[in-house]
């Protein structure tokens, strides 16, 4: 039987910056996981389930960080600018395309 696809978490992708990685980081910031998840092991359904739940979220707000009411404003700032510090330390740069 095959086992299904699965997200390798956060902190296994690649630099955490990609599409599942900002999904993992949004979802933070409105509070719909932990802080501490990284969603290791989740199922590709399982993270899409997540990716409707947060662009629910940024629908509220107008898909816009600068929407954010201060406190999530705040988080949004905070949760990124820790992921950017983190990407770059394992060689992401924001320069290059995903695929590059």
């Amino acid at each position: 039987m095959n086992q299904p696809m699965t997200y390798p978490g956060l902190r296994g992708d690649r630099h955490g910056l990609t599409q599942l990685g900002r999904i993992v980081l949004d979802a933070r910031v409105f509070g719909l996981i932990a802080d501490s998840e990284d969603c290791a092991g989740w199922t590709l359904s399982r993270m899409q389930e997540l990716t409707q739940r947060v662009e629910q979220a940024w629908d509220r707000h107008g898909n816009l960080p600068s929407r954010l009411p201060p406190d999530l404003l705040q988080r949004h700032q905070q949760i990124y600018r820790q992921a950017i510090e983190e990407a770059r330390a394992l060689g992401w740069n924001p320069e290059l395309d995903e695929d590059e």
